[in-house]
């Protein structure tokens, strides 16, 4: 073999090699996001009266920042728990409510996104209105932030009653001043939302729906969106007076991670 044919041999092969390199990442940045099953609906689509006010969209939560994974402030649920809840919204509207919803289906990339930033304990940004009394070293032990979550599966919601008619609740200003959580309704961060108590994810025993030091006006409103949703097969969460999950879940056993966006509702 001639010196020029090994050299162009050796260029060829060089060539070849940096061509494996460059396209294994081209590859694997061109996988495509997963989908949502066939049975999981945009909220609006079967009642578009239903208010949305994704937080996790937004920076007004827990961590200070949009969640991962939130790619639209879009409310996706099961058939079945959004069917639920459209018949849990025709009853409160004969009454002069709306419900609200504040979170739906979470993809475990969000989850994930709890974990870490519980993980950082010098991230305290959010502290004074979701979690005052609580030391953030406690957030796993006490069960405020899991590893999973019920949300991922598609069947289970954060929500709360409006009075109509409906006001928008002003944006959230990164930076503004913050105030507990379970202050009067009149002081903390303002939410159309009827009185509940406290506001939506506050870190505090005092979020327990049936918690005995909640009474009067604030228990009636715990109690009206709770005796709605139970009797159309929804189960609260006793530590939360917002969570609900419709029973029987059709994924009892999955977490999804598909994200929250119209695209992962559309078929290929």
């Amino acid at each position: 073999m001639t010196r020029l044919s090994t050299a162009v041999r050796g260029l060829v092969t060089t060539l070849a090699t940096l061509l494996a390199v460059t396209a294994a990442p081209t590859a694997a940045q061109a996988k495509p996001e997963p989908k949502a099953p066939k049975d999981f609906v945009a909220l609006r689509s079967m009642d578009p009266t239903i208010v949305q006010e994704m937080r996790y969209f937004t920076p007004h939560n827990f961590v200070g920042e949009r969640i991962d994974g939130y790619r639209q402030p879009l409310c996706i649920l099961t058939r079945p728990a959004a069917e639920a809840l459209h018949k849990a919204q025709k009853r409160l509207l004969r009454q002069g409510y709306t419900l609200k919803v504040y979170d739906c289906y979470r993809p475990q990339r969000a989850v994930d996104h709890f974990v870490r930033w519980a993980e950082d304990l010098d991230d305290e940004a959010m502290k004074d209105e979701f979690y005052p009394n609580v030391d953030k070293t406690r957030l796993f032990a006490d069960g405020y932030i899991a590893e999973k979550s019920g949300h991922s599966r598609g069947s289970t919601m954060d929500l709360t009653i409006v009075r109509l008619p409906a006001i928008p609740t002003r944006p959230y200003v990164p930076g503004e001043p913050l105030v507990p959580c379970f202050a009067a309704q009149a002081e903390r961060f303002p939410d159309n939302s009827v009185d509940m108590g406290t506001g939506f994810d506050c870190f505090d025993p005092l979020s327990h729906t049936l918690d005995p030091r909640i009474q009067g006006e604030q228990r009636t409103n715990r109690l009206l969106l709770k005796s709605t949703l139970e009797a159309l097969g929804f189960v609260n969460l006793a530590e939360e007076w917002w969570h609900y999950t419709f029973k029987p879940e059709p994924y009892p056993d999955t977490y999804f991670d598909f994200p929250v966006s119209r695209k992962s509702l559309t078929r290929r």
